[in-house]
């Protein structure tokens, strides 16, 4: 207990001993500012230029993911994954709300951690993202076609879905692990009685090669452990997957004390093609479950939403050989796997060296049945007959190492803020250089690959006090750009970002952007509401429902003047963009609605209810500015009292048009 003190006092006083020389490095005379060096010209991106990579960031608490230009660090876009979002009517408009759909109801936000792209061979194919959602246990699915998200899948038993969401090499499962161990089945019972009857889920979610679908494929019912990391084997440890634990003392009070009494936890090794053949004959056992399966269709433009009831679990002790425990000093977080396969790197958050195990030597232990023991069954691999190497000395706090392909590995350290580089083989430290403040994750654009493109690793960091202009007592978090072509690393650029940076993923923009696409075709459009040209423009009155059936084009609504509204209805607008040219999207509001404007892309349909609560003439009008007469595009709703005999009409092409 006394260490466990001694370690928390040693990096409280680091850490504010490093934060307050931030400050003073911070001052327009830092030595390490852009201008110093020709840095500048390193993150320059002439107007007209592209950037070289797309880097992904998770937005931590704002449930959504942004896009960044790489060295250049421009924002392109915020992608609504998790969180409702005005700008794009995600989860407001009738078409989207589904996906936002969970067991406990309409969920419009959540923690959105872990990025990953899928891969081919182990290589980036620039296809899908997927990231968690890290509160209400989700897994995202975003097209890179369109940088959409077109499917959420619940994730049924667990809780904190944090070890998530890494895919393997050919993209066969991403991965969604549990924080928090739960009771299972859930259940009313006594917190105190948390060790032995809590238990931690690991999921399996299969992706069709095809479309992408996921579907969870099965489920491992682990100890009751907190599952913090996880990354996938490749080349030889492909069919693997290897999760960091900590709280492996099982403690439900006070964790940071007492979840780091023991000198080691464990990384924990899944072979996921034993389990997966195990399943596939018949192994495992369906048990109930309650879920939601959200996927967006591009030819409907529309989302639905199917409560699943079932899913299949696997006892890992039924299926000997598929799991076992490897020590890892001491509350391991980050769980990485190099490029060839061979080194899995634990980064013991309370440990003086950095740990590194090897899986041919963890083949060998197993083989040899090297055991120290087991944990509910499972073997526990003895730390001699694993370990590779340690890197000694390499910093305080270590979280997470990418790789460059070139035999180097870079580890973010929070206490000492410090981005760490080393030699894989020798474990020797090769340069260090400071953040800014407080890293977490790290990224280099193809790290979690079998490919890394080497050039940049992005630091991305919870505190930037004093680095950039004071907007009062919450400042910016960042993301910080170092050059690692060199010997030596070399900070370039640092850039705000949306929300927390919690973890990105990058990859070359040539992979992503000949793939880009331009708009939607309109003779494509499945949507059940979509009108293709002005002259099939309707508005229907069904009961106090009012429908319409509008088109938008260059710069006017088809019909702009409804009459025959009476207080009480309820008015669905079905708007569908006309335009077949890239990047003219238009925008729909009206006047007292409570739901989002409407941003609608070319050839799309988006529909909004709006409620006619007073008598009067309401005006609703184009939001995105899209030529030089988008001010006149406009149009009125005329509201008359409940049961007026004003029939519904409306103006067509500058016509009268009279329904009733």
């Amino acid at each position: 207990m006394k260490t466990i003190f001694k370690y928390f006092i040693t990096f409280t006083v680091v850490s504010s001993w490093l934060v307050s020389c931030g400050d003073v490095n911070s001052g327009k005379s830092s030595s390490q500012g852009a201008l110093s060096t020709n840095a500048a010209e390193k993150v320059y991106v002439a107007p007209g230029e592209h950037d070289d990579y797309y880097a992904f960031i998770s937005g931590g608490f704002s449930g959504q993911l942004a896009v960044y230009g790489l060295p250049s660090g421009r924002l392109f876009k915020v992608i609504p994954v998790f969180s409702v979002d005005a700008e794009k009517a995600w989860g407001f408009n009738e078409e989207t709300k589904p996906m936002l759909n969970t067991s406990h109801g309409f969920i419009p936000w959540d923690d959105s951690h872990h990025p990953d792209i899928s891969q081919t061979a182990g290589e980036l194919d620039g296809r899908w993202v997927f990231i968690n959602g890290n509160n209400t246990p989700r897994i995202a699915k975003i097209d890179l076609t369109t940088f959409e998200t077109t499917e959420i899948i619940e994730v049924p038993n667990s809780a904190g879905n944090h070890s998530s969401s890494f895919v393997t090499e050919n993209t066969e499962y991403v991965v969604a692990g549990t924080r928090f161990s739960v009771p299972f089945p859930q259940r009313d019972m006594p917190i105190s009685e948390y060790k032995g009857n809590f238990k931690g889920a690991l999921s399996f979610i299969s992706v069709d090669p095809e479309d992408g679908r996921m579907d969870i494929k099965f489920q491992i019912m682990m100890p009751g452990f907190d599952y913090d990391l996880s990354h996938p084997g490749r080349g030889a440890s492909h069919g693997w997957f290897f999760f960091s634990t900590y709280n492996t003392e099982e403690a439900n009070s006070l964790l940071e004390v007492n979840a780091s009494q023991n000198d080691k936890d464990f990384i924990a090794a899944i072979n996921w093609k034993k389990i997966e053949e195990y399943v596939n004959n018949g192994g495992g056992k369906k048990v109930p479950a309650n879920y939601a399966h959200n996927v967006y269709d591009e030819k409907t433009h529309t989302a639905t939403s199917t409560m699943k009831k079932e899913v299949l679990v696997v006892d890992p002790t039924e299926v000997p050989g598929a799991v076992y425990f490897m020590p890892t000093p001491k509350s391991p977080h980050g769980c990485d796997v190099d490029p060839s396969g061979e080194y899995i790197v634990g980064s013991g958050k309370l440990a003086a060296e950095l740990t590194v195990h090897s899986f041919s030597k963890m083949i060998k232990a197993i083989e040899n049945e090297d055991f120290d023991g087991d944990a509910y069954g499972i073997p526990i691999l003895s730390y001699e007959s694993t370990l590779a190497g340690a890197v000694k000395n390499p910093g305080l706090g270590p979280l997470h190492t990418e790789f460059d392909g070139k035999g180097n590995a870079y580890t973010t350290f929070f206490i000492s803020s410090e981005v760490v580089k080393w030699k894989l083989g020798t474990w020797e430290v090769l340069d260090r250089k400071k953040t800014f403040y407080s890293v977490g994750h790290l990224m280099i654009p193809g790290g979690n690959s079998r490919k890394p493109f080497g050039d940049y690793v992005v630091a991305m960091n919870k505190i930037t006090k004093d680095r950039y202009l004071p907007t009062g007592p919450e400042v910016t978090q960042s993301a910080q750009l170092y050059d690692i072509s060199g010997e030596k690393m070399e900070l370039l650029l640092d850039f705000p970002t949306v929300g927390e940076p919690h973890y990105a993923a990058g990859i070359a923009a040539d992979i992503v952007a000949k793939k880009s696409k331009k708009f939607f075709r309109l003779e494509e459009n499945e949507h059940k509401h979509a009108v293709k040209s002005e002259a099939e423009s309707k508005v229907v009155r069904n009961g106090n429902e009012v429908h319409i059936y509008m088109t938008m084009i260059r710069s006017h609504f088809a019909p702009d003047n409804i009459e025959g509204i009476q207080v009480g209805d309820k008015v669905y607008f079905h708007v569908t963009n006309l335009e077949q040219d890239y990047d003219v999207p238009h925008g729909i509001s009206m006047i007292g609605a409570n739901t989002s404007e409407l941003l609608i892309m070319p050839g799309q349909t988006e529909s909004f209810v709006w409620e006619a609560k007073q008598e009067g003439v309401w005006p609703f009008y184009c939001t995105d500015f899209c030529s030089a007469l988008h001010q006149e595009m406009q149009g009125y709703i005329r509201v008359s009292p409940k049961g007026s005999n004003v029939p519904i009409s409306f103006t067509l092409d500058g016509d009268p048009v009279d329904i009733e």
